[in-house]
């Protein structure tokens, strides 16, 4: 366009201004006369040709280009066709000519009607070239005066201008150091972040975007704008991330230098308390799936991908086997103690923090501590449901009794933590491990009792060699107890046993014992809270040695140096005076050896009483049921030893046995004992067990070792012994049990317990029944003639013959004595046993008398007093038991009738049989009375065993 402007400049400015010759000269082209198509716009006619304005309006857009470089001509040639026609060439060189005439009017006509304002702007023009002309002479001579004065002012002027440039360079200088420090800032802020240095990296932040601002002006400071707002918003994502570290390891320094970042941008530190609950919630989730994870194939991980309309974590722990599943349970609860702990500890230094805040800043804190107090809670019931769901689809079913416990222990300590972090009871883990140690105990309970029918059937019933110092502590099973019943002022009975346990063993005493017998107890987050963690020791069971049994060394033990070999021989005659006899009673005592007695069942029954008391220490829900089946360990083994040495007692048993062991007796032989198989197509009662059979290879029946005794001393008194164990855990068997079951355990004690010692009367009494020959006596008792008037110095024979039976029992009961130590308590038992069935013998053969006179009463007592006299220094029981029962059934013949008939009614411990052999004798002379009492004895008997 500048260039068309030029072009009618020039053509106006022309002198003189004529109108210019437009169009073509006819001069210029030859053509043949014989041509009829004329190019020459003059020759074209008026009639042929188109208006001006459809000329104008025909003319091709090309032709109005701007392009400098556009070329007409070339435009035209590439028009044309490969074939040229040159009619058709004139015809558009015909139209060309008739638009560029066209063009030239109005180009014409447009200058002319518009010639005057040009000539003003041309007079304008002139007027600024003349200022031109005068503003170039005036800086010419400007020029030449400077020139003038710089030579006449060299060095003045080049200081004042060495100064402006470098005034110049440090303006430019500082512009350069500021964008460039602009430009090094991100690296610097990385580097402020990895060294921690929050609070510098905002602040120097923001002071880069007030400069940032203020250089605006310089195309690269604002594009750098822009990245300092996109480094602003990575250094809020690098604390974000950084607050998610703290979930894991808690730092009081890096947790401070949060909350002043978190204040330079602005953030309350509710939205900072909140972010983080978000970090501790997703950490317990990722850390529990990666734990879970890592302990499963990649195959299962796709697999719990896959299924997307279930929990993937759940399908994971549904994937755990039962190989891995103790590690993987151990190293969740390690993990999710750390997010635990870290919690606990900020709350913690929140708690601290609040002595020295301000004023100004204390609600915000108040809130905080709100707010965070709250999540407690949320915190550990997302632990636990993650615990929960592992141990929920565990499989424990097959799991030892070891493996068992130690999921109990982690689980117990696991609660414990819950107990210290936020007082919850952890009902979800409560549930779970409820649920799994039911299904669990109920067949481990099974299979205990099974296997003590097996020890029972094979046991020989021979002293297990324990040191006499041992005690239940000693056992291993029972070490995580120690400290428990410590803690619960468990007191042990006054033995030098207990005695020296109780001050001796530091382990015991010590304060460093959890209550599920590891060395650590409560105040984890204190203990731990550097390193570690409560699940790191004392959850797997290390055995240590159990120095319990006697070794070849050890003078402790239970036999003496004598052998069977040495021991002497029963003589033929027995000499009337016993205080010369081998060994008096007194040298026995001092052979009694203080150890306890107990064999190989009661050993396991004890181990077996120690894991039970585990097991119910760490399942409180079901502690009742568990104490319940552990004293059905002791049901059974009563109710075995009791079958095992009983069954051939050949006399009555009407008051050998006490009411409380025939009720334990008759309790036990409902609830727990199958006295046979189920036959075909019937299934056994749930939770009894068949009643178990003596081995064959024990003797009952050999008489030179009184059929049996030692082993049958041996079988009692480990059951005393056993039931002394029982007594010394009552107090902490009533602390373990709910307040429902302590009724049945306190009734348990009375009647089992308490009368287990009542079970030496029939047992021992089997033994003495048969020691002495009873036939015997009774028939040289029947040779006696009670029909003397006259009483005689000397006793009967059958009194002989009776002492020489006591005597053959005391050498053999030395020869056990020997081997199996007996106590005072067994002696008396014994002995009291021995004077019970030789008294009942003696009324026994003295009621078989056909008739009997005063004298031969008076001989009865003296055969009495002198058996009396001769036992009480064998047995050295005063007064000998029973022989009121002699005594006042020899008595009731002097009684005058009347009398008599009151004594009857009276004496109901006398058979029948007794009381009418001692009526026919005492009344043999007045029939009528005779059979007055004979009825009245009948009338006795009939009230004693009603129909």
């Amino acid at each position: 366009m500048d260039e068309f402007k030029h072009k009618i400049l020039s053509l106006i400015n022309k002198q003189p201004p004529k109108i210019p010759s437009m169009g073509f000269n006819d001069a210029n082209y030859h053509f043949s006369e014989v041509s009829t198509l004329s190019i020459n716009s003059k020759t074209v006619q008026e009639s042929d040709r188109p208006a001006d304005q459809d000329i104008l309006e025909s003319i091709e857009a090309a032709y109005f280009s701007m392009n400098p470089e556009f070329d007409i001509c070339k435009f035209e040639l590439q028009k044309l066709p490969e074939v040229l026609d040159c009619d058709q060439i004139q015809r558009d060189f015909k139209n060309l000519k008739q638009q560029h005439q066209v063009v030239s009017k109005k180009v014409l006509q447009l200058i002319l009607e518009h010639q005057t304002g040009c000539n003003g702007e041309f007079e304008k023009i002139t007027e600024i070239l003349q200022r031109v002309r005068e503003a170039l002479e005036l800086c010419r001579t400007s020029r030449r005066e400077l020139k003038i004065s710089g030579s006449q002012f060299t060095d003045s002027l080049g200081i004042l201008a060495n100064y402006r440039k470098r005034k110049i360079a440090q303006n430019l200088l500082n512009n350069l150091t500021t964008i460039k420090d602009l430009h090094s800032f991100e690296k610097r802020c990385q580097n402020m972040i990895l060294e921690e240095d929050f609070v510098g990296a905002i602040t120097e932040l923001k002071r880069c975007q007030k400069t940032a601002t203020r250089y605006r002006h310089f195309s690269c400071v604002a594009a750098l704008t822009y990245k300092l707002q996109e480094t602003l918003e990575n250094t809020d994502s690098q604390l974000d991330r950084i607050l998610a570290q703290i979930c894991f390891h808690f730092d009081k320094e890096r947790y401070m230098k949060l909350r002043a970042a978190y204040n330079l941008l602005e953030k309350s530190q509710l939205s900072m308390i909140d972010n983080l609950h978000v970090h501790y919630i997703t950490a317990i989730y990722n850390s529990s799936f990666n734990v879970i994870q890592s302990y499963i194939s990649q195959a299962d991980v796709l697999e719990s991908t896959e299924n997307t309309g279930k929990n993937p974590y759940i399908v994971l722990c549904q994937s755990i086997g039962s190989d891995i599943f103790i590690p993987c349970l151990v190293q969740l609860c390690k993990v999710l103690f750390k997010i635990v702990l870290s919690y606990h500890q900020l709350i913690r230094w929140h708690n601290e923090e609040n002595e020295f805040d301000n004023q100004e800043n204390s609600a915000d804190h108040d809130a905080s501590k709100q707010k965070l107090n709250h999540n407690l809670t949320k915190i550990w019931d997302d632990v636990q449901r993650k615990v929960s769901s592992l141990l929920s689809n565990g499989d424990l079913a097959q799991y030892k009794f070891e493996q068992f416990v130690q999921v109990l222990r982690v689980i117990h300590r696991l609660i414990q933590v819950g107990e210290e972090f936020c007082s919850s009871r952890s009902d979800d883990l409560q549930e779970s491990i409820r649920k799994q140690s039911e299904n669990y105990f109920m067949n481990y309970h099974s299979q205990r009792l099974d296997e003590l029918k097996i020890f029972l059937e094979n046991e020989i019933w021979e002293i297990c060699p324990v040191k006499s110092s041992f005690d239940i502590m000693q056992l291993q099973e029972f070490k995580p107890l120690r400290y428990t019943m410590k803690t619960f002022k468990f007191h042990l009975p006054t033995s030098p046993t207990v005695a020296n346990y109780s001050t001796n063993s530091t382990e015991c005493c010590s304060s460093t014992h959890s209550l599920d017998g590891s060395s650590i107890i409560g105040n984890y987050f204190i203990r731990f809270a550097e390193h570690g963690t409560p699940f790191d020791s004392g959850l797997d069971d290390t055995i240590i040695e159990e120095d319990i049994m006697v070794s070849e060394n050890d003078g402790s033990g239970y036999f003496s140096d004598e052998s069977d070999e040495d021991a002497a021989d029963i003589p033929d005659e027995f000499p009337e005076d016993l205080n010369n006899s081998r060994q008096t009673l007194k040298e026995r005592k001092d052979k009694i050896h203080n150890s306890p007695i107990l064999t190989n069942t009661t050993l396991t029954v004890l181990r077996q009483m120690g894991k039970y008391l585990q097991m119910s220490r760490l399942l409180k829900p079901i502690a009742d049921r568990i104490i319940s089946c552990m004293n059905q360990l002791f049901d059974y083994y009563l109710y075995s030893v009791h079958s095992f040495f009983t069954v051939d007692l050949s006399v009555s048993a009407t008051n050998l046995y006490t009411q409380e062991l025939n009720r334990t007796l008759s309790r036990i032989s409902k609830e727990l004992v199958l006295e046979s198989a189920p036959v075909d197509g019937e299934t056994a009662e749930n939770g009894r067990v068949l009643k178990p059979v003596l081995s064959p290879v024990v003797d009952l029946k050999n008489r030179e070792k009184l059929n049996g005794l030692s082993e049958r001393i041996v079988a009692v008194e480990s059951l005393v012994f056993l039931a002394k164990q029982y007594e010394i855990l009552q107090e902490y068997l009533n602390h373990l049990v709910p307040a429902s079951y302590k009724t049945a355990l306190q009734h348990f004690y009375a009647q089992t317990i308490n009368g287990t010692a009542d079970l030496r009367n029939p047992v021992y009494m089997s033994v003495i029944a048969q020691a002495f020959d009873l036939r015997q006596i009774l028939t040289s008792m029947a040779k006696i003639n009670w029909e003397v008037r006259d009483v005689s110095s000397m006793h009967n024979s059958y009194i002989d013959m009776l002492l020489r039976e006591v005597q053959i029992f005391t050498l053999r009961l030395e020869e056990i004595a020997i081997k199996v130590p007996i106590s005072v308590e067994v002696y008396q038992s014994l002995w009291a046993n021995v004077a019970h069935i030789v008294t009942h013998t003696l009324v026994q053969g003295f009621a078989e008398a056909k008739k009997c006179t005063n004298g031969g009463r008076a001989l009865m007592q003296l055969d009495f007093t002198q058996f009396l006299t001769k036992f009480e220094k064998i047995s050295s029981l005063k007064p000998v038991p029973h022989k009121e029962y002699v005594e006042n059934y020899v008595k009731a013949y002097y009684l005058p009738d009347n009398e008599l008939e009151i004594w009857i009614k009276e004496h109901t411990e006398y058979s029948s049989k007794h009381l009418f052999g001692l009526v026919s004798c005492a009344c043999q002379s007045n029939k009528k009375t005779r059979q007055k009492l004979l009825q009245i004895i009948e009338e006795v008997e009939k009230s004693k065993f009603p129909r």
